[in-house]
């Protein structure tokens, strides 16, 4: 089975932009180079600083949802107390 990815960028003003891709590499890549999404095309993006292995799509899908309804501070500090690469499990709650 295929990994799924939740990620967080970092981007211009302090901005944070949060996806999930099945491809990380080839998407961050995107977005520096201003081809991703149309935030990160507005917000230049930084620096990936945070991200999440997932086993499929609907739980990449799930997390992202939980991790964009945190607040900017809430996003930065996750980013800041985890790991880069973090294993989920079905406990988590974050």
């Amino acid at each position: 089975m295929t990994p799924f990815y939740v990620y967080v960028i970092l981007c211009e003003g302090n901005n944070v932009y949060t996806g999930y891709t099945k491809n990380l590499n080839r998407r961050i890549n995107l977005h520096m180079k201003g081809k991703g999404a149309r935030f990160t095309r507005m917000h230049k993006p930084q620096k990936l600083i945070y991200f999440e292995k997932h086993s499929s799509r609907a739980e990449a899908m799930k997390r992202e949802k939980r991790i964009k309804k945190l607040n900017h501070r809430q996003k930065l500090e996750l980013a800041d107390r985890s790991p880069k690469t973090r294993h989920t499990k079905k406990t988590d709650k974050t």
